[in-house]
Protein backbone atom coordinates (compact mmCIF):
# COMPACT_ATOMS: atom_id res chain seq x y z
CA UNK A 1 0.00 0.00 0.00
CA UNK A 2 1.37 3.85 -1.24
CA UNK A 3 2.43 5.34 1.86
CA UNK A 4 3.10 9.26 1.54
CA UNK A 5 5.25 11.99 3.79
CA UNK A 6 5.80 15.44 2.96
CA UNK A 7 9.04 16.62 4.68
CA UNK A 8 10.37 20.51 3.78
CA UNK A 9 8.17 23.17 5.22
CA UNK A 10 9.47 25.13 7.81
CA UNK A 11 9.81 29.16 8.05
CA UNK A 12 10.42 31.38 4.73
CA UNK A 13 10.76 34.98 4.44
CA UNK A 14 8.48 37.10 2.11
CA UNK A 15 10.12 36.35 -1.46
CA UNK A 16 12.25 33.46 -0.45
CA UNK A 17 11.67 29.53 -1.55
CA UNK A 18 11.05 26.61 0.20
CA UNK A 19 11.23 23.11 -1.74
CA UNK A 20 8.75 20.30 -0.57
CA UNK A 21 9.13 16.99 -0.83
CA UNK A 22 6.81 13.84 -1.09
CA UNK A 23 8.35 10.67 -0.24
CA UNK A 24 6.81 7.61 -1.09
CA UNK A 25 6.69 3.84 -0.34
CA UNK A 26 5.06 0.94 -1.02
CA UNK A 27 4.78 1.41 -4.33
CA UNK A 28 5.84 3.23 -7.15
CA UNK A 29 4.40 6.64 -7.32
CA UNK A 30 5.09 7.07 -11.23
CA UNK A 31 2.04 5.20 -11.51
CA UNK A 32 0.19 7.63 -9.75
CA UNK A 33 -1.42 11.06 -9.89
CA UNK A 34 -0.10 13.24 -7.79
CA UNK A 35 -1.33 16.19 -6.38
CA UNK A 36 -0.17 19.41 -3.93
CA UNK A 37 -2.81 20.54 -1.63
CA UNK A 38 -2.73 23.85 0.91
CA UNK A 39 -4.76 24.24 3.81
CA UNK A 40 -4.57 27.87 5.10
CA UNK A 41 -6.27 28.69 8.56
CA UNK A 42 -9.99 28.82 8.18
CA UNK A 43 -9.97 28.04 4.94
CA UNK A 44 -10.62 24.80 2.70
CA UNK A 45 -8.19 22.58 1.58
CA UNK A 46 -7.44 23.68 -2.11
CA UNK A 47 -5.18 22.34 -4.91
CA UNK A 48 -2.17 23.72 -5.71
CA UNK A 49 0.00 21.41 -8.54
CA UNK A 50 0.08 18.13 -9.34
CA UNK A 51 1.62 16.04 -11.65
CA UNK A 52 0.34 13.21 -13.80
CA UNK A 53 1.71 9.53 -13.97
CA UNK A 54 5.45 9.35 -15.21
CA UNK A 55 5.28 13.18 -15.04
CA UNK A 56 3.55 13.15 -18.18
CA UNK A 57 1.56 16.36 -17.76
CA UNK A 58 1.34 19.10 -14.95
CA UNK A 59 -1.06 21.51 -13.74
CA UNK A 60 -0.98 24.64 -11.38
CA UNK A 61 -3.35 27.01 -10.38
CA UNK A 62 -3.13 30.50 -11.12
CA UNK A 63 -1.59 31.55 -7.92
CA UNK A 64 1.10 28.90 -8.67
CA UNK A 65 1.92 29.40 -11.81
CA UNK A 66 5.47 31.00 -12.44
CA UNK A 67 6.58 30.54 -8.67
CA UNK A 68 5.65 26.96 -7.75
CA UNK A 69 7.05 23.87 -9.96
CA UNK A 70 6.31 20.55 -9.54
CA UNK A 71 8.44 17.45 -10.67
CA UNK A 72 9.46 13.76 -9.84
CA UNK A 73 12.47 11.77 -9.46
CA UNK A 74 11.54 7.78 -10.00
CA UNK A 75 14.66 6.89 -8.48
CA UNK A 76 13.97 8.30 -5.23
CA UNK A 77 10.12 7.60 -5.51
CA UNK A 78 9.29 11.22 -4.63
CA UNK A 79 7.78 14.39 -6.05
CA UNK A 80 8.77 17.50 -5.08
CA UNK A 81 7.22 21.46 -5.06
CA UNK A 82 9.67 23.76 -5.54
CA UNK A 83 8.28 27.13 -4.46
CA UNK A 84 10.15 30.33 -5.08
CA UNK A 85 8.65 34.07 -4.62
CA UNK A 86 6.74 32.67 -1.62
CA UNK A 87 4.37 35.15 -0.08
CA UNK A 88 2.60 35.42 3.11
CA UNK A 89 -0.55 34.43 1.24
CA UNK A 90 1.39 30.97 0.68
CA UNK A 91 1.25 30.10 4.17
CA UNK A 92 -0.33 26.60 4.67
CA UNK A 93 -0.25 23.25 5.64
CA UNK A 94 0.64 21.88 2.28
CA UNK A 95 0.14 17.72 1.45
CA UNK A 96 0.49 15.47 -0.80
CA UNK A 97 -2.09 13.31 -2.53
CA UNK A 98 -1.98 10.30 -4.81
CA UNK A 99 -4.39 8.92 -7.25
CA UNK A 100 -4.53 5.80 -8.19
CA UNK A 101 -5.01 6.13 -12.26
CA UNK A 102 -4.02 4.79 -15.52
CA UNK A 103 -4.30 7.99 -17.58
CA UNK A 104 -1.66 10.90 -17.76
CA UNK A 105 -3.93 13.55 -16.25
CA UNK A 106 -3.46 15.05 -13.03
CA UNK A 107 -6.29 16.35 -10.62
CA UNK A 108 -7.10 18.91 -8.70
CA UNK A 109 -10.27 17.53 -6.80
CA UNK A 110 -9.56 16.07 -3.49
CA UNK A 111 -11.92 13.77 -3.67
CA UNK A 112 -10.74 11.74 -6.18
CA UNK A 113 -7.46 11.12 -4.43
CA UNK A 114 -6.73 7.65 -3.10
CA UNK A 115 -3.71 8.20 -0.36
CA UNK A 116 -2.72 11.36 1.60
CA UNK A 117 0.14 12.08 3.66
CA UNK A 118 0.29 14.05 6.92
CA UNK A 119 1.46 17.63 5.94
CA UNK A 120 4.01 19.91 6.28
CA UNK A 121 3.70 23.65 7.16
CA UNK A 122 4.75 26.74 5.68
CA UNK A 123 4.73 29.75 7.13
CA UNK A 124 6.23 33.16 5.04
CA UNK A 125 6.97 36.34 7.48
CA UNK A 126 5.65 39.63 5.89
Amino acid sequence: QLHLVESGGGLAQRGGSLRLSCSASGSTLDNYAVTWFRQAPGKEREGVACIGRNGKSTYYTQSAKGRFTVSGDSAKNTVYLQMNGLNPEDTAVYYCAADVTVGDACYMNPLVMNYWGQGTLVTVSS
